[in-house]
């Protein structure tokens, strides 16, 4: 039981920065009803920002420097990527720029910080702590309050302030939102600079217990999406469950069958989900007027 536990509680530390990600796309979603399929490249370029400043200037300096760096990051991504796409109504043009510029990214980090994976040094005491023989690392812990309090801190933002009523209202009628004065291009491009910046905080999180590197973010991108697509593209609730769901099957399944099997699981329920309830698990289905 204990060795079941300690997988479980290392599973939803991973499930988290899965969750924080899915949260990202659906930020994008919600505003515009499109991806930015370069998240995973947004969670690295964060993290590697993160170990070069580090060193320099301390955590407490570092990590306002990496979010404002993912702000800038992602509103670069929908002024050069997706503005256009949507403009034009294109299906595929926003696609295919996300994805052409997630790869540009990768490629200029592997210019700059090289192809090695680098340790990123813990802010907090790397001995773990153990609750009823459980051994919990204090940076899982951080994980899991830290992803929390972002999601949180972004649904309180859109509840409580008026530049959140703005993103909610253009999430909920974009052409009804643009006719009572909402800017609602500067609004997409806002959830696309917060989406990004949710990424870079999620690197800077997860970089201390694994590694960083320019080749980390294109499996986390991908489990995030998953993650998005299980619990629902249309529910922050869901992609918590979905994330935790995803983080807790990996690790069980790497410990009682094999670590080259790990993945297989997480695919066969988005497989899963997408057969049985293509809005995820929490989903609502949207009714397309035509």
């Amino acid at each position: 039981m204990e060795i079941l536990g300690q997988l479980i509680v290392s599973g939803i530390a991973v499930g988290m920065i899965y969750g924080v990600i899915a949260f990202g796309y659906q930020l994008t979603f919600a505003t515009s009803k499109t991806l930015n399929f370069g998240q995973g490249e947004a969670l690295m370029l964060g993290s590697l920002v993160g170990w070069s400043l580090v060193a320099v200037t301390g955590y407490l300096l570092m990590l306002p420097i990496v979010l404002a760096f993912g702000l800038l990051q992602g509103a670069i991504v929908e002024r050069l990527g997706v503005r256009q796409a949507i403009k034009t109504k294109s299906e595929a043009g926003w696609i295919m720029a996300t994805i052409a510029l997630g790869i540009i990214f990768r490629n200029l980090a592997e210019n700059i910080w090289g192809r090695d994976a680098l340790k990123f040094p813990s802010p907090l005491p790397e001995a773990p702590l153990s609750f009823a023989g459980i051994n919990v690392l204090p940076m899982e812990l951080a994980i899991v309050v830290g992803a929390i309090a972002m999601m949180v801190a972004v649904e309180v933002f859109n509840r409580r302030s008026i530049y959140g009523r703005a993103v909610v209202a253009t999430a909920g009628d974009r052409d009804a939102a643009g006719l009572v004065g909402v800017n609602t291009s500067l609004v997409i491009t806002f959830s696309y600079a917060l989406s990004s910046l949710a990424a870079a905080f999620a690197g800077v999180l997860i970089a201390p217990v694994t590694l960083t590197g320019a080749t980390m973010g294109g499996v986390l991108g991908l489990k995030g999406f998953a993650v998005a697509i299980i619990g629902g593209l249309s529910s922050g609730f869901g992609v918590v469950v979905g994330g935790l769901i995803l983080g807790i099957t990996e690790n069980l399944t790497g410990f009682y069958l094999s670590t080259g099997y790990k993945d297989v699981p997480g695919l066969l329920l988005l497989l899963l989900v997408l057969s049985l309830k293509p809005s995820g698990l929490f989903g609502k289905a949207a009714i397309k007027k035509v």
